[in-house]
Order: C-alpha cells, then structure tokens, then sequence
C-alpha cells in the first residue's frame, strides 16, 4: 500500500473549557464536518503538502530538514506529526481537504494531524493503537503550541461523546446515541492560545478567585456527565448556563457570542454556552423540539450563522 485517505471529525467543547487546561475534565463530543487527508509514500525524499483550506499550496522541503526553518502557519502541524511519527525511507505526499472552515474553531489543526498519524500507522504497517496515536498527535499539538488539553486530539481520534482529562489521563466515552445541539457560529475568529494565556494573567493575579471558578467547573462537568448519560437535555442546557456564567467570569464571554446565546435562551431553550476558548467561534444551545426553530431564528436574528452539524459521530476511520 503505497497511498490511503483517512478522515476524521472536528469537535465542539459542551462542558469544562479553560478549566481543562488546568487538570479538570470536560465533556466534548466529535462533529460530522471531517478533515480528510491523502498521504501517499513517493521515492524521493521529500515532504509535500497541498491544504487549500489554509491556503498552502505545493509546499516542499526536504526530508531531512523537517522541523526546521520558518514552516508557514497551515504546514506546522502536519509538518511536526510526520517528523515525530519519524518516517524511516522515501519521502510523502499529503493532502488534507475539510469540510468545515478553520474559522469554525472547530479543531481543524488536531483533526488534520490524527489524519496523518493514522495514516502514517497503517502505511508503514505498525497498526498504532488509538491510545499511541492520541500520545503522538498530543505531543504534536505541545511542540507546536507550548500547551493544550488535548480534548480535540481524543475527539477526532475516538469519536462519540468524551469525558475527558488533560492530557488524556481518562478519555471516557459516553454511550448515547445522539445530542441534539444547536450550534451558531459569531462570525468572529479568535486565537485560542491568546484567551487562554489572557485568562493565565487573571489567574496569576487573583488565584483563589480563578481556581474557585476551575473547581465549580469541575462540579458542573460532573453533574453534566450524569444527566447527558439519563438523556435529561432540560437538566443539561440549565447546565450550561451555570457553565457561561462561570466562564463570563473568566472574562471569555464577549458580546457578540453573549447576545447569541440570550437570544437562545429567550427564544426558548433549556440552555445556551460558548463553546470553545471564547470571545468568538461558536455558541450551542439545547432546546426542546417545539422550540428548535425559534432558536434557530433567534441566533440569527442576533448576527449568528446557525451551522447544521450532527454531534456524537465517528471518530478517525480510513475512506480509501
């Protein structure tokens, strides 16, 4: 096997962001807008990537020099995960193409690394494990990064509906069979690593004040588990408004994202959060079927864009 196409799922965070950067867990489950990526093992020793999508367009280098040198934005991630998967002869051919935008927040950049690991594993024939293909793409993300949960890796790779713990110290997988969120994206993208150190100085200055925050997060995600495991979506979406509260606190609400997920709520839903970093991306909102189209209407009406996902799917898989 020379060539192969492995696809994998963008996520949303539902419960426990900011908070999972520091040791707590989250709830975040795997979307059907799916990163794909072509790898193909060529005699040269040289590394090629197209990805359109982050307007990277016959990039080359080198084997030998991955890693090295300036690596524009697009490339870094594909880039550092075939260097740490360490290809041993010959050279690689990578295309990556998403059915989502990277504006989404979506975790394009982890969906499109777990793609190349994946394929890397089955081309080179070492079967890698789901749990040594998360350990590779997390550390991936931290060479590129400096830091990260790695909540989106364990999404991609696993699929479904995780209870997830920094670092993947526990990736539990919810057994449900659907989620029934409405997602509406603010237009507005943000650089997560920017609101995440931002919050950092907070913490830095009135400590107590944000690990009390941290850890009533903490209590949320767990009453959360339980009720999305009873199916209970009124007790969930009332949970997530404890949970925009919290992070309203940590300052990452932004107004934008704010009068969306009001308009939610008034319009009828049992709840509505950010979901993400925050101060952009995109908000979810639970709400009762008698109530979706007004919830639908209201995001609109309050300058969001209402994208139709479908949450708790499958997670990496080979297309070709």
């Amino acid at each position: 096997m020379k060539k192969i196409t492995v696809s994998a799922p963008g996520k949303l965070m539902l419960f426990g962001e900011h908070a999972v950067v520091y040791g707590r867990p989250c709830i975040v489950t795997a979307v059907n807008q799916r990163m794909h990526a072509t790898v193909e093992l060529i005699d040269q020793p040289i590394f090629q990537l197209n990805a359109p999508d982050v307007q990277i367009k016959n990039y080359k280098k080198p084997m030998s020099d991955l890693g090295n040198g300036e690596i524009p934005k697009g490339a870094k991630f594909v880039e550092i995960a075939v260097g740490n998967f360490g290809v041993r002869k010959g050279g690689l051919s990578i295309t990556t193409k998403s059915e989502f935008s990277s504006q989404f927040g979506f975790g394009s950049s982890s969906a499109s690394t777990v793609c190349v690991i994946k394929a890397l594993s089955e081309l080179s024939g070492k079967k890698l494990s789901n749990r040594q293909i998360f350990d590779l793409s997390y550390k991936t993300i931290l060479d590129v990064q400096g830091k990260g949960s790695g909540f989106d890796i364990a999404a991609a790779i696993y699929g479904g509906t995780l209870y997830f713990l920094t670092g993947g110290k526990v990736i539990k997988p919810l057994k449900i069979t659907s989620l029934p969120i409405i997602v509406g994206y603010s237009g507005i993208k943000v650089d997560t690593i920017t609101i995440v150190n931002e919050v950092l100085k907070k913490a830095g200055k009135y400590p107590k004040v944000i690990d009390r925050v941290y850890n009533n997060i903490e209590r949320l995600v767990e009453q959360a588990k339980k009720s999305i495991l009873n199916k209970d979506w009124q007790s969930v979406g009332e949970l997530m408004n404890f949970n925009e509260g919290l992070l309203a606190v940590l300052g990452v609400e932004g107004k934008k994202l704010a009068d969306m997920i009001y308009a939610a709520r008034d319009a009828g839903a049992y709840g509505a959060k950010l979901s993400g970093a925050g101060m952009g991306d995109c908000m979810i909102a639970l709400a009762p079927p008698s109530k979706v189209s007004s919830v639908k209407k209201a995001i609109e009406k309050a300058g969001g864009q209402v994208i139709n996902i479908r949450a708790n799917v499958e997670g990496v898989r080979i297309e070709s």
